[in-house]
């Protein structure tokens, strides 16, 4: 089983280019939601919330697990991979998305002018700054939060006229600076891609995360066949979330793309 972990329901994007990519995979997906959003949270809490998502995925028989989330990838994968994992489970593997997304990015620039937005923590942590620039040392990068978009995908706002105002002014940073790749480095910014598409221009590419993160899961089981085998391959789907069943369900299904069933609460304050 394959565990994909988000601090809310916007992952549920990455987990539905998955079920597309390897639909035949048995999948476990959790959203963290009552303690969402990462993004304006400390580095500790960020580290503490993912590592008990880790714990609670690897407890229920997942072999991998992908954070989906930018802001945990950002903050506490590298922490996990060196020093959690080798520990406790040292055969299974977390991995994440910004790499995926940075490499994609840096394939596609025409000038090596490369934007990223994202929450303040990930684009605090240079993350994506940091991957470009391994890839390639002539690219320019420019980072930009963009805290208020979360809460109005989250509250289904994505193509209203006020989340349209708001992508305006933010943008209006990347078009000055122009970029010709934009990086979407936060999971629920697939819903608002053709609005920052039609803001952008058509000179300006943007870099959906899911697309790219599920053909990276997929080349990734090809490249490790020790991990593939053990992924089940049954065609389940199972839910968790640490706030309300009702709402995640609701709200999820807009984001998957489909209907999410027996979705269960849980407390990961245990763990």
């Amino acid at each position: 089983m394959i565990g994909v972990f988000d601090s809310g329901i916007g992952g549920l994007t990455v987990l539905r280019a998955f079920l597309r990519s390897l639909p035949e995979c048995d999948y476990l997906y959790l959203g963290d939601n009552a303690r969402a959003p990462y993004g304006n949270k400390s580095l500790d809490v960020i580290y503490d919330y993912t590592r008990q998502a880790v714990e609670f995925i690897f407890e229920r028989g997942c072999v991998m697990i992908i954070l989906a989330c930018n802001t945990a990838s950002a903050k506490a994968l590298r922490k996990i991979q060196q020093e959690w994992l080798p520990s406790r489970c040292p055969e299974n593997r977390v991995l994440g998305v910004a790499i995926p997304s940075a490499e994609a990015g840096a394939q596609v620039t025409r000038h090596g002018r490369i934007g990223v937005i994202g929450t303040r923590a990930t684009i605090e942590s240079k993350i994506y700054e940091q991957e470009l620039l391994k890839l390639r040392d002539d690219l320019n990068v420019y980072g930009l939060a963009c805290p208020l978009l979360v809460p109005l995908v989250e509250e289904g706002w994505a193509g209203k006229p006020e989340t349209n105002m708001i992508l305006k002014k933010y943008l209006r940073h990347m078009k000055s600076k122009k970029v010709d790749t934009l990086i979407l480095g936060c999971t629920h910014y697939p819903f608002l891609a053709t609005d920052i598409e039609r803001i952008m221009g058509k000179n300006c590419r943007i870099i959906r995360g899911p697309e790219v993160v599920a053909a990276k899961l997929k080349d990734y089981l090809c490249r490790h066949p020790e991990i593939d085998k053990r992924v089940s391959r049954q065609g389940r789907r199972l839910f968790f979330t640490t706030d309300d069943p009702g709402r995640f369900r609701l709200r999820g299904e807009e984001f998957l793309g489909g209907k999410i069933e027996g979705v269960e609460k849980v407390d990961l304050s245990i763990f």
